[in-house]
């Protein structure tokens, strides 16, 4: 593993140009946290600031770290905080479509931060994040004391919406047009502010600007497409009673992409698990309300003896 400048050139595997750092990256949020590292045969964009325990950060599909633009640094003064951008997304070259799996990104996950040498104390996921996490926790690949789900996805699709969404993320993942379509729309007014909206949550413009820089790359769109087509929640939802980390599920009440009610099952399946409802908040509640996020995050890490009292109680 090696620090690198970004290389501006497309990856091989990958039919579409990625977001590009000098363009798209231009005034990213937290940018001086900023790093590009090889590992694994990918360049992977991760930003790390603070200092302390050390907790890593993963964002869900279809987006990158901005997800974390305002919590990160309520967190690193606290902690050291990692987040990287999962492969294909943001600023990390894409892997062989094979590899946009659950598993496979469990995998290159745990290669890179054993390549940078952290041991998290407390790990945190939005959404199809905080399936990997889990994942990583269940193979032993990564020990926390603690795992937080933020409108995490961790229970299989039901419904009329598995016979319907898979199949058509698998067939979409074929095309090499569906993603400049989804790119060429994203520039039209108002697109990424109804998908947005269509989450349950509502940002602020400089946050909706964000997204739609991410919706109007075509790679991103296309690894997006990809991840949703190979993913499988079948044997992980079998497992989360064995999960070891105490785990924090917070959900927001308004979530549309993700029924807050799916938390509560998780609740009842692994053992030890808190929720923590955050009422009118939609998918996107980390970004909506990042203080009170922060809050929680740091009462549990008292409450579990990862942060010195000293330092708990100057807070």
């Amino acid at each position: 593993m090696r620090q690198t400048n970004k290389q501006l050139i497309d990856p091989s595997s990958r039919r579409h140009a990625p977001p590009r750092w000098d363009d798209e990256g231009r005034d990213w949020p937290n940018r001086h946290s900023s790093m590009f590292i090889d590992s694994g045969g990918l360049n992977w964009h991760v930003q790390q600031m603070g200092t302390g325990p050390v907790i890593v950060l993963v964002h869900g599909t279809g987006a990158a770290t901005h997800s974390w633009r305002r919590l990160a640094p309520l967190l690193a003064e606290s902690f050291t905080v990692v987040a990287p951008d999962l492969p294909g997304h943001g600023f990390t070259d894409a892997p062989d479509p094979s590899r946009m799996t659950m598993e496979a990104m469990a995998h290159d996950l745990t290669a890179l931060l054993h390549g940078l040498g952290h041991r998290p104390v407390m790990v945190a996921g939005h959404s199809a994040g905080v399936a990997v996490l889990a994942r990583m926790c269940l193979d032993g690949a990564i020990t926390p004391a603690a795992l937080v789900s933020l409108n995490g996805a961790l229970l299989p699709i039901g419904g009329r919406a598995s016979r319907w969404m898979l199949p058509l993320a698998r067939m979409l993942a074929t095309s090499a047009f569906v993603p400049r379509l989804v790119a060429r729309f994203a520039r039209t007014q108002g697109m990424v502010e109804r998908m947005l909206a269509d989450t349950g949550s509502t940002l602020e413009p400089h946050g909706v600007e964000l997204y739609r820089r991410l919706v109007s790359s075509p790679g991103h769109i296309e690894s997006a497409i990809r991840m949703m087509a190979g993913w499988r929640l079948d044997q992980l939802a079998g497992e989360l009673p064995h999960l070891a980390p105490h785990l924090l599920l917070i959900a927001g009440s308004n979530d549309r992409t993700i029924a807050c009610n799916d938390a509560d099952s998780v609740r009842q399946i692994v053992p030890g698990s808190r929720l923590a409802l955050m009422p009118g908040l939609g998918h996107l509640a980390h970004e909506e309300r990042p203080e009170e996020i922060a809050g929680m995050m740091t009462e549990l890490a008292r409450d579990l003896g990862l942060l010195p009292r000293a330092l708990a109680a100057a807070e």
